[in-house]
C-alpha cells in the first residue's frame, strides 16, 4: 500500500506541475459530471416526496430537474398537448429531503423551463424511434436535461433496477440549438459495464478500489456521465476510488473527495518500471 501511495503521489505532482497539465484540461468534464449529479439527485429525491404528496398519479405526464439561482429543483408536469407544472420540490446543497421545500401549485411554465421540458420532448421520442439506443436487461435509460450558458443538451445514462449494481455505459448525449432544434447525437461509451459492488469483498475485505477502460471512440479523459454515476452511488458503495484507464491517460477519480487527477500513461509506466528496479 506504502509502494502505491507513494507512486500516486509522484505521478500526481507530474500531472499537477507538468508543463502540458491533462488535469487542468479535464476539468470542464468534472464541472459538467458534477452538473448532471445535482440534477440526478433533485430527482431521485423528488420523486419520493412528490409520489408521496400528490394524489392523481394519472394525471402524472412526467418530470425534469434544473437549477435556478443555486437550487437544484424537481418539476412535475400534467400529461396533455398543453401540460402545466403540478408539482416543485426544492433543494439546497445537502438535498435533505426533511428540508426540502414541496409546492403543489399548478401552474404554466417559465420560458427556461418550457426549453427544458421541449428538449427532453424531442429526446425521448429520439430514444423511442432510434436504434442508436440500446437497453439492456434489468436496466432502463434515464434522461438528464442540461440548459447551461449557450448549451443545451440531454444526457441519456443506464440505470440499474438491481440493488448493489453500478453502471458505467451504455450513455448517449443529444445536443440542441436555441431554437431546440436536434443538432446531434452520440454513443459516449460503445459497451456497457456492470460492477457489483453489494457484499463483494476480496480477501475478506471491502473492495475499496475499481476501473473500467475507454476505447479511443470514447476518448481519453473520463466521461461527465462516469463522474455523475460515481458521485451518486459512492456513498453506498464504499469505494475510495475509481480509475479510467484510456489509451493515453490513467485517469483517477477520488471518491473520498470528488476529485479528478489525469496522468500521461507514459508516466505511469516509466515510474512503475523505477519503483520496479529499486525492489529488486
Amino acid at each position: 500500500m506504502k509502494q502505491i501511495t507513494f507512486i500516486l503521489f509522484i505521478l500526481i505532482r507530474l500531472s499537477v506541475f507538468g508543463q502540458d497539465n491533462p488535469t487542468a484540461l479535464a476539468q470542464p468534464i468534472v464541472e459538467e459530471g458534477k452538473r448532471l449529479y445535482k440534477s440526478e439527485m433533485a430527482s431521485w429525491y423528488g420523486t419520493d416526496i412528490f409520489l408521496e404528496n400528490y394524489k392523481d398519479k394519472a394525471n402524472i405526464g412526467g418530470y425534469f430537474s434544473n437549477t435556478e439561482n443555486g437550487v437544484a429543483k424537481c418539476l412535475f408536469f400534467s400529461k396533455g398537448d398543453q401540460p402545466k407544472v403540478i408539482g416543485t420540490i426544492s433543494f439546497d446543497s445537502t438535498y435533505n429531503t426533511k428540508t426540502a421545500q414541496l409546492d403543489l401549485t399548478e401552474r404554466d411554465f417559465t420560458n427556461a423551463e418550457r426549453d427544458i421540458y421541449t428538449i427532453r420532448k424531442v429526446a425521448l421520442a429520439t430514444i423511442i424511434s432510434d436504434t442508436l439506443f440500446k437497453t439492456y436487461k434489468n436496466t432502463r435509460l434515464n434522461l438528464i436535461p442540461l440548459v447551461y450558458g449557450n448549451e443545451k443538451k440531454v444526457y441519456v445514462l443506464t440505470g440499474t433496477t438491481e440493488n448493489g449494481v453500478v453502471i458505467f455505459g451504455n450513455d448517449y448525449l443529444l445536443t440542441f440549438d436555441n431554437e431546440n432544434n436536434l443538432t446531434s447525437k452520440k454513443q459516449l461509451h460503445k459497451n456497457i459495464i456492470s460492477i457489483n459492488y453489494g457484499g463483494r469483498k476480496e480477501k475478506g475485505k471491502e473492495i475499496e478500489g475499481t476501473g473500467h477502460s475507454h476505447l479511443p471512440d470514447t476518448g481519453d479523459f473520463i466521461t461527465a456521465t462516469d463522474i455523475c454515476t460515481l458521485m451518486l452511488y459512492e456513498k453506498f458503495t464504499k469505494w475510495k476510488q475509481h480509475t479510467v484507464f484510456s489509451k493515453n491517460y490513467l485517469n483517477i477519480w477520488s471518491c473520498l473527495t470528488d476529485q479528478l487527477v489525469v496522468i500521461p500513461l507514459g508516466s505511469f509506466h516509466k515510474i512503475d518500471k523505477n519503483q520496479e528496479k529499486r525492489n529488486k
